[in-house]
């Protein structure tokens, strides 16, 4: 029998409809009192109306979240924090939101609450990737989890159609790497299934249903079972990267991999067996573009990624 170790994550999660009221109860549990609100600019309208949910307690927005979370947005936002006696934070939106309170969170050892809005699954993870002087520095502790996570499902409805199908990729690809990394074992093995079959049908449906409520529910659940751990370079849009690189990713570790991609193309419907052809199939059917050309991606960056 194989020897496996299995850590569960250290939070909180609320998950559902209408999750949103229960945010000045938990914000109470977990002693926030004058909280800062993260969000990125195109998002500090939501991120402003979430604060008047909890009146006083929400003491300012800072919608300067960024791409990869570049150091110098997060020693600024340190100090605004500081300078405004914050004792809570609180990120509203996807990885990039996510990763700025994840950053202070590492800095200041003030209580995190993650909303999320996208697909990303940033939130449910210990690894922090950073931007310092154009290269990405990452780190890996057990406190840069949030202290909470709201998953509500109507916020994500708030996302274009286009965005949540390829942040649902995204979290795809994440968990798609979870079957053969080395440190998997029974319990990830089967939230990854999980989360794959989740996401696969819900993605189909949204994109000829964005409405459906059941869909969103299926994919925002999939989401959630997805943990990242993959770094980024070279600025690249995320998702739109992980969507690009994960059918030539699982080309790669196909010999090697038997029995994840078994896994994998179990979860994958209409795969026949076959896990690269259950993607190919998925891609095809929500009209995804995997080139790297479309991306920017010169050439150079991509001698340098290998």
């Amino acid at each position: 029998m194989k020897h496996f170790e299995y850590n569960g994550i250290p939070c909180r999660v609320h998950f559902g409809i209408n999750v949103l009221s229960k945010l000045p109860s938990l914000m109470e549990k977990l002693g926030m009192k004058a909280a800062i609100f993260f969000s990125t600019p195109q998002q500090e309208a939501m991120a402003e109306s979430v604060g008047k949910i909890v009146g006083e307690r929400a003491i300012t927005t800072l919608s300067k979240a960024e791409m990869h979370t570049p150091t110098h947005v997060a020693e600024k936002a340190v100090l605004t924090v500081r300078g405004k006696s914050i004792d809570g934070i609180i990120s509203i939106g996807g990885g990039s939101t996510i990763g700025l309170g994840q950053a202070i969170h590492m800095r200041t050892s003030l209580p995190h609450l993650c909303i999320l809005t996208t697909y990303t699954g940033s939130e449910m993870t210990p690894i922090l990737g950073e931007t310092e002087n154009g290269r990405r520095v990452t780190k890996r502790e057990m406190k840069i989890f949030p202290d909470a996570v709201l998953y509500d499902i109507e916020l994500s409805n708030t996302l274009p159609v286009r965005l949540r199908i390829y942040s649902g990729i995204d979290a795809i690809a994440y968990v798609a790497e979870a079957l053969y990394a080395s440190n998997t074992n029974p319990t990830i093995a089967f939230i990854a299934y999980q989360g794959i079959r989740a996401l696969y049908e819900a993605l189909l449906i949204i994109k000829a249903r964005s409405e459906d409520g059941d869909a969103r529910y299926r994919a925002l659940y999939g989401a959630w079972l997805s943990t990242p751990h993959h770094r980024q370079l070279f600025g690249r849009p995320h998702a739109e990267t992980h969507v690009a690189v994960l059918p030539h990713a699982l080309a790669c570790n196909a010999p090697s991999m038997t029995a994840a991609m078994q896994k994998l193309a179990a979860a994958l419907l209409d795969s026949e067996g076959d896990s690269i052809k259950g993607i190919s199939l998925l891609y095809d059917r929500l009209d995804i573009d995997v080139s790297l050309k479309r991306l920017d991606m010169a050439k150079p960056c991509i001698d340098e990624a290998f």
